[in-house]
């Protein structure tokens, strides 16, 4: 594995127009009057939730057709029924939109099975393709290795009639799944193990989830994705790397079938519903974005939901898009990661703190500010009288003063942080002690006269005195002290439900299995706490996924499910800092 990218490593584009080899391709293509519009696609399939290495997918062919004034297209890649589910389809829509765009038409491989069809019969026409009786384990023997090269297949002789035959019965559903393969005849003793005559359809006797059961035979990914782009006259098919040694491929179905000079096949697109005209895309493949402390692997993260580890597809720790938006996680923070990081040729591993900076520097300029208590010790202002209320102006944002102003209201008892008082303070220790004095944040100093404790000699309230002088607009307003705490009024706080995540894994690469340990082990038990607080009422009365950032604790969003002004439940999406680095 790569040595992970660290946020040092990392800079911010410079200029406001991105630079990478792809944009420069597509700024080149535009000068020398090769395309005059630019059309790119996103092609999930729907088989599972799309995660985060996904949004460098999508902000890539989305973001280059909005900054270049051409369109990009969702294309649903369901060839592989009874893995794929309407439910996934849904999500990826709501995932594109969350990040903050719209698609030109919205597509289906499915849309096209008449299409492939059609190629294929006439690819067995120009004698290009065959019907193969190989089984599976046959066609692996036959393949060769990467140092062998592969033996032709006793059928791969067979004549244009025979195979039209064939082929055209199992379109009709005659035979059985597995027992025959429509391959393309290319070349067995080729270096590039996919062109030794790949499968283009097998049969399989499963519904579909559109065109349920009209069709028992399915073509395979490398012929459907490229006549689907050929058809919709995609200029820039992007892809992850993976996909560079299946370019030839991709390129041979595309020349082979070569849909413009057919007007017979283009009927078919045209019944389709296709409006563009067909094109001849060009297959450019980038790095994915794979990160420290994060699993993408769709069959791993299914694991955690289906055994539990988590409490489902949108766990805020999970690495699905929908988890990350539960989290907290915002499309622009997102969006800053992927321009930090570029696009490149060379996979390497970014670190997960380069995420969670950018989320945090989103959030420092958008998120408004509140106080909230998570672990409350109460404290009694001895000399303010009962009954005693006020409220006290706060801005919403100290950098921003368009964000306004808000009231918090302040009686003679408050909540504090336990963690904000020591009655044995160790060394440095700034805030407050038995007889020492802290600033509360906007009320003034108070000084510790008393600590209560219960029966087993625990803590269980201040007793204080505020300074009358220290309060603001005062002349002993400015005095000085070490400490300034934050607080909530007893008498209207709000409880809150406080959901405490962090990194679901304990180890930068959890899934390398090279520890003796299964991948599972390292799940940190400890990256989910569940802790009662309590808020200001100016944070508990706000819609779900409203985010803030709780002073001197850190960023928190209302919880796009379970929150209710009545009941509030935050997320933390980040702490203030990088509390990851001392561990390191």
């Amino acid at each position: 594995m790569s040595s992970p990218i660290s946020a040092a490593e990392t800079t911010a584009p410079e200029g406001d127009a991105p630079r990478d080899f792809i944009r420069q391709i597509v700024r080149d293509d535009l000068a020398s009057g090769k395309h005059v519009e630019i059309h790119t696609r996103f092609p999930p399939e729907p088989n599972g939730y799309l995660h985060i290495g996904h949004a460098k997918a999508i902000c890539l062919s989305f973001g280059i057709a909005r900054e270049f004034g051409g369109w990009c297209n969702l294309r649903l890649d369901d060839t592989n029924p009874g893995k794929e589910d309407p439910e996934f389809v849904q999500g990826i829509k709501d995932d594109v939109h969350w990040l903050g765009f719209d698609w030109h038409e919205l597509r289906h491989a499915s849309d096209y099975f008449e299409v492939f069809y059609q190629a294929a019969l006439k690819l067995i026409r120009d004698g290009l393709a065959y019907v193969d009786d190989l089984s599976a384990d046959e066609l692996r023997a036959y393949r060769g290795t990467l140092t062998e090269p592969g033996r032709n297949s006793p059928y791969r002789e067979r004549s244009v009639a025979e195979n039209l035959d064939l082929f055209q019965r199992m379109r009709a559903g005659e035979f059985g799944d597995g027992e025959k393969t429509l391959r393309a005849k290319i070349d067995m003793a080729a270096g590039n193990m996919n062109l030794r005559d790949p499968a283009l359809y097998r049969i399989r006797k499963v519904a579909h989830q559109n065109t349920g059961e009209a069709w028992p035979i399915y073509p395979m990914y490398d012929i459907a994705h490229a006549l689907s782009d050929a058809m919709e006259g995609i200029t820039h098919s992007l892809c992850t790397l993976e996909f560079e040694d299946h370019r030839p491929l991709y390129d041979w179905c595309v020349d082979h079938v070569d849909l413009p000079h057919h007007p017979e096949l283009w009927q078919s697109v045209v019944a389709a519903g296709l409006t563009a005209k067909p094109a001849k895309p060009r297959q450019i493949e980038f790095s994915r974005l794979n990160l420290t402390y994060c699993i993408t692997s769709k069959r791993k993260l299914a694991q955690l939901v289906h055994e539990g580890f988590v409490d489902g597809w949108d766990d805020p720790r999970m690495s699905t898009l929908r988890g990350l938006r539960r989290r907290g996680f915002t499309p622009a923070g997102l969006k800053l990661l992927i321009e930090r990081v570029g696009i490149s040729k060379q996979n390497s591993v970014i670190d997960y703190a380069i995420l969670e900076n950018a989320v945090r520097e989103d959030l420092d300029a958008h998120a408004p500010r509140r106080m909230a208590v998570l672990d409350p010790l109460k404290l009694v202002i001895g000399n303010l009288p009962q009954g005693h209320a006020e409220t006290i102006v706060f801005p919403n944002h100290p950098k921003d003063e368009s964000f306004g102003t808000r009231e918090i209201p302040l009686s003679r008892e408050l909540w504090i942080e336990r963690e904000d008082f020591a009655e044995v303070p160790p060394k440095g220790f700034k805030r407050l002690v038995p007889g020492g004095e802290v600033r509360l944040r906007g009320v003034g100093i108070v000084k510790c006269d008393e600590v209560l404790k219960d029966a087993a000699g625990n803590v269980v309230e201040l007793h204080a005195t505020l300074d009358p002088a220290s309060r603001a607009g005062l002349p002993g307003a400015d005095r000085k002290v070490k400490g300034t705490i934050h607080w909530v009024d007893a008498t209207h706080a709000v409880a809150a439900e406080v959901r405490l995540y962090d990194r679901l894994f304990n180890v930068p690469a959890p899934d390398a299995e090279d520890d003796g340990q299964p991948w599972t082990a390292h799940v940190d038990p400890a990256s989910k706490r569940i802790v009662r607080g309590w808020v200001e009422p100016a944070a508990a009365d706000c819609a779900p996924e409203q985010h803030f950032q709780f002073e001197r604790t850190g960023y928190f969003v209302a919880d796009r499910i379970d929150h209710t002004p009545g009941k509030p439940v935050f997320n933390r999406v980040v702490t203030l800092r990088d509390t990851w680095a001392k561990r390191a």
